[in-house]
């Protein structure tokens, strides 16, 4: 049986994730709204949205030094109220230097919370003996459906902005602190002699290096998804406007259902083949993207890229906690390998763009395809062939709970 102070750490950790999910989609989601409340020009927006996950970046490689002192929960407790108090600064200011200003907060603390819910999401899996990852991005996943339908409403009755995030912030920040109380922190590892640590040592780099791309090219696939799949389904496929809000959508959803089979998916297959599995599947979405004849059959792609992406970024933090066992020493991890997170998202959107310019839309999609293949060459990055749970330090099954029996 698993003890219920490890059960109550993970439904209070799955909550922090959906809490971000929704926080993150009401912000993306309402970017038109923001520059017309402020009168930001077309050419000064993409400074201000480079400008979040460039801080973000920052933020968590403080994280990751912040946590050599505090414990992890205490950094997660606070960051997140944080992170909804900015939003609802972004959207109740009058003046551009206050949203740049609340904006830069947003930046910062998302950096920190991305960072220290994922370390503890590691260390919980570690304590479990078993994949349960998947599960906390499938909250993340749901929350960010949750905000942008919520955003979705506050755009169809017109509301200011204001008034569309104060009840989410009203109703999330007490319930986010009051489920803080039950985070579970892993006891402070000591580095022993031969262990590789990476807060500073050249073959941890080259460990984490393989996944560190990894993160990468499966954020400059999403990113691409989210921004560019409503221009190319209306301008290169000829869907209508209304269909091309389809595909985002559409990705979202299978991406929370890929996500919430994919930890039973890991204990029976092994992360190297589940990761192996979701390379094939978005690079056959980026394909059929690139091919597709109409807006229905780009749509299909759309959902593939969905099931195929949703598992590589939750087992590479895995995979960081795997190659690094031990609180500090999988913390450090986290925290860098969380930093690639945000270059993928800075250099995907801008690559589609230029390379749909001086190429063709069509050619642009199938950049990021080959780079999710390269994710094949790096898989056994993510466990051998006998980690049937994606972690060398998770524990094997005692018995068959097919035949009715118990994990432990």
């Amino acid at each position: 049986m698993t003890d219920p102070r490890l059960r109550h750490g993970r439904a209070s950790l799955a909550f922090c994730f959906l809490s971000q999910g929704v926080a993150f989609a009401l912000l993306v989601t309402r970017i038109p709204a923001i520059q017309e409340l402020y009168g930001i020009s077309d050419a000064l927006l993409p400074l201000f949205l480079a400008a979040v996950p460039v801080l973000a970046g920052a933020g968590s490689a403080l994280t990751e030094r912040v946590v050599r002192r505090v414990p992890v929960s205490a950094v997660l407790r606070w960051t997140q109220p944080v992170v909804l108090l900015s939003l609802l600064g972004v959207a109740g200011g009058d003046e551009l230097w206050q949203m740049a200003v609340a904006l830069g907060v947003f930046g910062l603390s998302v950096g920190a919370l991305d960072a220290s819910m994922n370390m503890l999401g590691v260390s919980l899996q570690r304590a479990y003996g078993r994949s349960i990852m998947l599960g906390f991005h499938a909250a993340y996943s749901l929350g960010g459906i949750v905000g942008a339908s919520l955003a979705w409403a506050g755009a169809h009755w017109d509301l200011a902005l204001v008034v569309s995030y104060l009840p989410v912030v009203v109703v999330l920040v007490p319930a986010a602190l009051a489920g803080s109380r039950w985070y579970v922190d892993e006891d402070r590892a000591v580095v022993q002699e031969g262990e590789v640590d990476p807060a500073g040592d050249t073959l941890a780099f080259r460990l984490l290096l393989p996944l560190c791309l990894v993160m990468t090219f499966a954020y400059i696939g999403d990113s691409t998804v989210s921004n560019w799949s409503a221009k190319y389904l209306q301008d290169v496929l000829g869907g209508s406007e209304e269909l091309a809000t389809v595909p985002y959508n559409a990705f979202m959803v299978t991406t929370l259902v890929g996500r919430a089979v994919g930890d039973p998916g890991v204990r029976r297959f092994g992360a190297v083949a589940v990761v192996r599995c979701g390379a094939v599947l978005a690079a056959a979405g980026f394909a059929v993207v690139a091919v597709a004849p109409g807006a229905w059959v780009g749509m299909l792609g759309f959902t593939l890229l969905g099931l195929g992406l949703c598992v590589i970024v939750p087992q590479t933090f895995a995979a960081a906690g795997r190659l690094f066992p031990g609180a500090g020493r999988s913390d450090s991890a986290v925290a860098r390998l969380n930093v690639f997170n945000y270059v993928g998202f800075l250099v995907g959107s801008p690559l589609v763009g230029v390379l749909g310019d001086v190429w063709s839309y069509r050619g642009a999609m199938l950049v990021p395809m080959v780079l999710i293949l390269v994710t094949l060459v790096y898989a056994r990055s993510f466990g051998d062939g006998s980690a049937r749970y994606g972690g060398g330090y998770e524990r094997p099954r005692v018995v068959d709970v097919g035949r009715g029996g118990n994990e432990v």
